[in-house]
């Protein structure tokens, strides 16, 4: 019988949560890392900016094919087996990284992490559904994003002033001893639900794995796919997404030097600081919804004001280093917007499906970065070989605007036919 959670209960769904989020802070680690070493890989493995791109949005490719099948996974066989085997096979992909001798190497490395890392968010959102309330996810969330930033920011500044006395190639050995340590700690202390410690379920949870499992999985997939209300939330992760990983993950840093002259450091500080910003960002929007009990009104004025902090990259605005370092924390606050698409998605469908809910919606967000990271990419080695006088950066901050528009757009269609939050 469901009732609220006990002391004990609540102990054990926050360790669980823990270790589950320790594997999602570490996918940001990773997901952002090309932005502070993009020198590094550029001299290591002789390549131009097209196949920096390419190499950077490898990641992303697998995570975009993975994100169904684990969507459909966290509902069936629990957020246990495919975190700790997530985290093991990140800790192959980082160590072939580190030591590839050529970029063909480096991208079979950076594929695997990204298989690797692809279960951690969904795991987490099935976590948050199976071992808390459901008034508390969008805040769950909201927490997810901020550790996740932080993670980030770990692979911005921090990690650019590590490599200019560490070898880049150290940094992923050490990210990947770190990943097979985690996934040893996921294995002995994560469980799928209360349930399996003897502890009651939340009022409300998603019901175990083996409900969905009830429904076949293609069966409940068709369903959240049918789901109108799925659809828009999809598109604003295309482009607010897309627009901030592009960016923050690959292009931010190599922008910030070439066109306002700044040294890597200081660029990376900037990609750090909307790091930062998303972080609080997320924890602010994730709890000021749940106290609301409002969704689509928030996302709506939250991602068309982000779109906006764009036009003063697009008219090629010279600021002092201060101003635009508080323009990059502005962009990062208001970046987060987005993340309200999982909640609604969760809440348009049925719980026990959250997972493949959750994983449909965010698939929006890798597909579009998949695409993104490397079009800038062309669209820069195009704009150079013409002798475009700004090395091309005009056209690849349009793209990436361009993107964030389209998300904002898509926000307008967003909640209908949604149910209420509990």
């Amino acid at each position: 019988m469901e009732r609220p959670l006990t002391v004990r209960a609540r102990r054990a769904a926050w360790a669980v949560f823990a270790l589950a989020l320790a594997s999602y802070v570490l996918s940001f680690v990773h997901r952002t890392a090309p932005a502070a070493i993009a020198g590094e890989l550029t001299r290591s493995f002789s390549i131009g900016s097209a196949v920096l791109g390419t190499l950077a949005a490898t990641y992303f490719y697998v995570y975009t094919l993975l994100q169904i099948p684990v969507g459909v996974l966290a509902d069936t066989l629990g957020p246990r087996r495919i975190l700790a085997g997530g985290a093991g096979v990140a800790a192959a992909g980082s160590l072939l990284f580190a030591l590839a001798p050529a970029w063909e190497i480096a991208a079979v490395g950076r594929t695997l992490v990204g298989v690797g890392v692809s279960v951690a968010f969904i795991a987490v959102l099935k976590v948050s559904a199976t071992w808390f309330e459901p008034r508390r996810f969008a805040t769950l969330v909201g927490v997810t994003m901020f550790a996740g930033n932080l993670g980030a920011v770990a692979a911005g500044a921090p990690l650019a002033w590590v490599v200019t006395w560490a070898s880049w190639r150290s940094v992923f050995v050490a990210l990947a001893l770190l990943s097979a340590l985690l996934a040893l700690a996921t294995w002995w202390r994560v469980r799928d639900t209360p349930q399996e410690l003897g502890l009651p379920t939340p009022v409300g949870a998603a019901p175990p794995a083996a409900g969905a499992a009830r429904v076949p999985w293609a069966q409940a997939l068709a369903r959240v796919l049918a789901n109108p209300a799925t659809w828009p939330a999809f598109v604003v992760n295309v482009g607010v997404g897309s627009s901030y990983l592009a960016f923050a993950g690959l292009w931010g840093v190599p922008y910030l030097q070439q066109v306002h002259g700044l040294s890597r450091v200081e660029a990376a500080q900037h990609t750090s600081a909307l790091l930062l910003g998303v972080a609080f960002g997320a924890l602010a929007i994730g709890v000021i919804s749940d106290r609301l009990g409002s969704r689509r009104g928030l996302m709506r004025v939250v991602v068309f004001a982000y779109a906006l902090t764009w036009l003063p990259w697009l008219a090629g605005v010279s600021w002092p280093f201060a101003a635009t370092l508080a323009w990059c924390a502005l962009m990062g606050l208001l970046v987060p917007g987005f993340t309200l698409s999982w909640t609604m998605a969760k809440e348009a469908n049925p719980p026990q499906y959250s997972g493949i809910a959750t994983s449909v919606v965010n698939v929006g967000i890798f597909l579009g970065t998949g695409v993104l990271q490397p079009l800038v990419g062309w669209a820069l080695d195009r704009a150079r070989d013409a002798g475009a006088a700004d090395g091309g950066w005009s056209h690849g901050i349009a793209l990436m605007a361009g993107a964030a528009a389209l998300g904002a757009l898509a926000s307008l269609f967003t909640g209908r036919g949604a149910k209420s939050p509990n």
